[in-house]
Formats: structure tokens, C-alpha cells, sequence
């Protein structure tokens, strides 16, 4: 069966293009620094946006994830350095990006707002064990590098 892609609607995407540095926080590491770095770029042909995430911190998987609208649907694929791959629904309204994982046992939304002048984005990553209860996961703000 094949997977029809073509590029996202969204004139937003081009927002997220560039180098970010980030800082981050997570409560299992509530004292430690997360710093690092992520890269957005198209894949030729403006279908796919590939970002690119490397953290400082050892505890914090390197990460890429891969953007397009696939069989009808915005989505994410997600893959990072401990195997793990996810796959999320995404919408991207305004200045908002939402991404969504609802899976029995472990379910994940994000929400990432970029700031009107387009050089910071804040987010936070929720999780829930039930479906029901969600509980804050990770902080995680980026800032444009020039």
C-alpha cells in the first residue's frame, strides 16, 4: 500500500526552519541543566520537514523527527538514539504546534508556541499512563541561533 506525501498546508513551517539552541528541564532531572541544539530543514522537494535534536545531557536521547502529511494526515514520525520510534498527530494553528500520541499505557501531547517575532518557541510535553490524567514531562525552550 502506498503512502501518498505532500508538503504541509501551512505557511507557519517556514517559521521553524534554522539552528535553535535549546534549554530545557525535566522533572526526573530537577537540578540538572538541559542545553543543546536542533536544526529544521526541508527535505528536497519541501514535502518533509526533518528536524534534528542533539542534548548536552547523557540522560536525553538525540532525536529525529520527521514532518509531512501522510495518507491525508499532518503527522510526525519521531525516532531517537534509545530505538524508540512514535508516531504523533500534528496541527500547526497560528503560532501554535500541537502534537498528539494517544497509546494504551503511554500517551504524549506537545504544545509549542513561537513567539511573534519568530526567535523563541516555548513548549511543554505532557504524558499520561491512563489516557485521562496527564502529568508535565518536559520544558523545553528554544531559541533562534543567527
Amino acid at each position: 500500500m502506498e503512502s501518498r506525501t505532500k508538503e504541509p498546508d501551512s505557511q507557519n513551517w517556514q517559521t521553524l526552519l534554522g539552528r535553535w539552541a535549546i534549554d530545557a528541564s525535566h522533572p526526573i532531572l530537577p537540578a540538572d541543566e538541559i542545553r543543546g541544539e536542533m536544526t529544521c530543514e526541508w527535505l528536497d522537494g519541501h514535502r518533509l520537514l526533518i528536524q534534528r535534536s542533539h542534548y548536552d545531557h547523557p540522560k536525553m536521547p538525540d532525536a529525529i523527527a520527521v514532518f509531512g502529511v501522510i495518507d491525508h494526515q499532518l503527522s510526525s514520525h519521531y525516532f531517537d538514539s534509545r530505538a524508540v520510534h512514535r508516531v504523533f498527530t500534528v496541527s500547526f494553528i497560528g503560532r501554535t504546534l500541537r502534537y498528539v500520541r494517544n497509546a494504551a499505557g503511554f500517551s504524549q501531547r506537545f504544545t509549542l508556541t513561537v513567539s511573534n517575532d519568530g526567535d523563541t518557541m516555548t513548549g511543554r510535553v505532557e504524558l499520561s499512563r491512563d489516557g485521562t490524567t496527564w502529568e508535565n514531562d518536559l520544558a523545553i525552550t528554544y531559541q533562534r541561533v543567527r
